[in-house]
């Protein structure tokens, strides 16, 4: 059976991985840049689940590249980007949850929740991804004709 870790599949998960850091790590100021400014510092968690997020979209992105087509692990991986996309962002910079929580309750009752969030956010990714590379892995097998 052909394995799917091939050095394209690898290169193009790392360049995924690091897009994926670099788009998500400018609008909520995990890393210091001119155009954003953070409201609350980063902890160590916010740091983890920005690589985690990172690494698990990076590689599903990658499995786009290998010829199998969208499916139903599209979703979960959409899903497990904004849920980790949430759990590392400034909880007073989201102006939708400051619109719906107002900044006491962004500051009370989301920030807490944010590890959470991290949490199920990277559990979406990881189960899209092992969906899509069982799926890689059945459509790369090959059936032996009879001699």
């Amino acid at each position: 059976m052909p394995t799917i870790w091939t050095p394209r599949f690898l290169i193009t998960a790392a360049l995924g991985a690091a897009a994926v850091a670099v788009v998500t790590a400018i609008p909520t100021a995990i890393i210091d840049n001119p155009w954003f400014t953070r409201m609350t510092p980063v902890y160590a968690d916010q740091y983890f689940f920005w690589i985690g997020t990172s690494l698990l979209t990076g590689a599903l992105l990658a499995t786009y590249f290998g010829g199998l087509r969208a499916d139903r692990a599209s979703g979960a991986g959409a899903a497990g980007g904004v849920l980790g996309y949430l759990a590392f962002g400034c909880p007073i910079c989201n102006k939708l949850i400051v619109a719906l929580l107002g900044v006491s309750g962004a500051m009370d009752y989301f920030a807490p929740a944010q590890p959470f969030l991290g949490a199920l956010g990277l559990v979406a990714a990881g189960a899209a991804l092992s969906y899509r590379l069982r799926a890689l892995r059945r459509s790369s097998c090959q059936i032996q004709a009879p001699a």
